[in-house]
């Protein structure tokens, strides 16, 4: 690649417009990261741990200096019941919205999604008792 193709690469908003070919190794997991078989061109988290990092003040245009892990904490369905990555950085707290791969961990993304069925505000116990003092029926 020359310095010019390089220099490009990198200028505000880059990717926006043009896919990411670069493959990466995950700061949270270790594995090797390939744009390969994510089912679009803007491969942005690990397809194992679903780890991002904060790089994007708005999407491809790598403009952020914050650099943290993007720690994925939920998942929300869009429109047209496509499913996207909820994520939250370590170090500033942002929160950011990415499109599920075609390729991402499935056992990893539905414990994420059940995640607040499994840990409720409330102990599970009082559920009836709750329910009572709620005014509602068995």
């Amino acid at each position: 690649m020359t310095r010019e193709n390089k220099k490009r690469q990198y200028d505000k908003g880059y990717y926006k417009n043009h896919p990411c070919n670069e493959v990466f190794t995950c700061k949270n997991c270790g594995r090797e990261c390939v744009p390969g078989g994510a089912g679009s061109d803007h491969r942005n988290h690990c397809p194992n741990c679903l780890y991002s990092l904060h790089v994007d003040t708005e999407p491809g245009d790598r403009a952020s200096d914050c650099g943290g892990m993007m720690e994925p904490i939920g998942v929300w369905v869009r429109r047209g019941g496509e499913w996207a990555i909820i994520h939250r950085c370590r170090r500033c707290g942002k929160l950011d919205s990415n499109r599920v791969a075609a390729d991402d961990n499935p056992t990893k993304l539905m414990s994420i999604a059940l995640r607040p069925l499994c840990e409720p505000p409330f102990p599970i116990e009082r559920i009836e008792e709750l329910t009572d003092l709620m005014g509602g029926t068995k």
